[in-house]
């Protein structure tokens, strides 16, 4: 697996590599569905799988919210199902191995997750356990990304699970289209990455229905860390053809309506519409090297507990100034794509983030100067700080960006 990601020694051979040659590898998604009820999706694909014993991991502020997850278990009655509901933001090792008890207790042989990125991700982590016979939490270091002071990046490979999950995503995360899942070791306040072919999901169920439980601020914002994704896929030091044209369409849509979202909070077709601009915002997620904003979130949230969508709402637009010098003509075309022609596409940006209600600063999402350092360290051993377009060299730099954006 290791062989096919992108190479991380400098923006600009990066660049000249990217022209000359490179490869895709689409994620092992088996299909996706939009425009049905979710329930009853589910239920045809529990029966179109023949699972006897699926394990339900949901959301609780979705369980809470809603009554789908009982009319659900009502529609899975031939089944033994199973609901798993013990999980916590930015998935500590912890609550892996605490689904993991779970999937062994039910003997499960289906996972439905349905929620957004934070249960996606956990269940992501343990099958990656599962596949790898992962037995205790210090063993996880086996199996997580790495990246050498070079920035070389070692990416152990995992092998196929034993079970697969559905997902129906109530958030724009993208966790669903994505093998790729985050993990906290709540130690060392480090993030840690792992990826393998077939711990994302297997089907994906798009029902905008069912998103209207979702609080507002997280429907929001995580429609920006959508945006995000297709902005560093837009703006990565080794764009392809593919992900370049979904990335721009992603833009356009997400721009558009996540704006009437926030002026008409039921209007379905807009819910859909940032749902389907987040399935081609994330074709180049793990597919083409992504840069700093999501690399310094990942730390925010590890060291700071910030959300991962406020992480994005907050840092994007400062990554964006850093990385002009080395990117500028992509940057207009992003800054086009959000209506906002002739602008940068950071102040195109920070008007989406402020015209939706979303903090701005550092400081409104609780990260203390204080905490800084940590921040730093630790982004300086993610893989996507590492790939970002414009080198950076030290946690001098982060600690640059950080104030900032403070």
């Amino acid at each position: 697996m290791s062989s096919e990601r992108p190479a991380t020694d400098g923006a600009d051979l990066r660049n000249k590599r990217a022209a000359l040659s490179g490869s895709y590898r689409p994620l092992q998604l088996d299909r996706i569905f939009w425009g049905e009820p979710f329930v009853e999706a589910v239920s045809a694909e529990v029966l179109r799988r023949e699972s006897l014993r699926p394990l339900l991991v949901v959301s609780p502020s979705f369980a809470r919210a809603t009554g789908s997850i009982a009319s659900l278990q009502r529609e899975l009655q031939d089944s033994s199902c199973a609901i798993f509901d013990r999980l916590r933001p930015h998935v500590p090792r912890s609550a892996v191995f605490d689904l993991l008890n779970a999937i062994t207790e039910h003997r499960s042989d289906l996972i439905v997750t349905i929620g957004g990125g934070t249960p996606i991700d956990t269940v992501k982590i343990a099958l990656a356990c599962l596949a790898e016979n992962i037995q205790s939490e210090a063993e996880l270091d086996r199996i997580a990304i790495t990246v050498a002071p070079d920035g070389t990046q070692c990416v152990p490979p995992i092998a196929s699970p034993p079970i697969r999950q559905i997902v129906v995503p109530t958030t724009l995360s993208g966790a669903e289209f994505s093998d790729l899942g985050g993990c906290t070791n709540l130690t060392t306040q480090v993030k840690q990455l792992f990826a393998g072919p077939k711990i994302g999901a297997d089907t994906v169920i798009l029902d905008a229905a069912a998103t209207t439980a979702t609080n507002e601020r997280l429907w929001l914002s995580t429609g920006i860390r959508a945006l995000d994704h297709a902005i560093e896929t837009y703006c990565s030091s080794a764009p392809i053809p593919y992900t370049d044209a979904l990335a721009l369409k992603a833009i356009k849509m997400l721009s558009e309506s996540l704006r009437i979202t926030k002026r008409e909070s039921g209007n379905l077709q807009a819910r859909l519409d940032s749902q389907l601009g987040v399935w081609l915002a994330c074709a180049g997620l793990n597919r083409v090297p992504w840069g700093a904003s999501h690399g310094i979130g990942h730390q925010l949230g590890a060291v700071a507990g910030v959300p991962h969508g406020f992480c994005s709402c907050v840092m994007l637009p400062h990554v964006l100034r850093f990385n002009e010098a080395v990117n500028a003509d992509r940057q207009k075309a992003v800054a086009t794509a959000l209506g906002a022609a002739g602008k940068s596409a950071a102040s195109a940006v920070a008007r989406l983030v402020e015209d939706l209600g979303l903090p701005t600063s550092l400081f409104e999402v609780g990260v203390l100067r204080s905490q800084f350092d940590a921040i730093a360290v630790g982004a300086m051993q993610n893989m996507f700080v590492r790939q970002n377009p414009r080198r950076i060299e030290s946690a001098a730099v982060i600690h640059a960006i950080l104030e900032a954006a403070f």
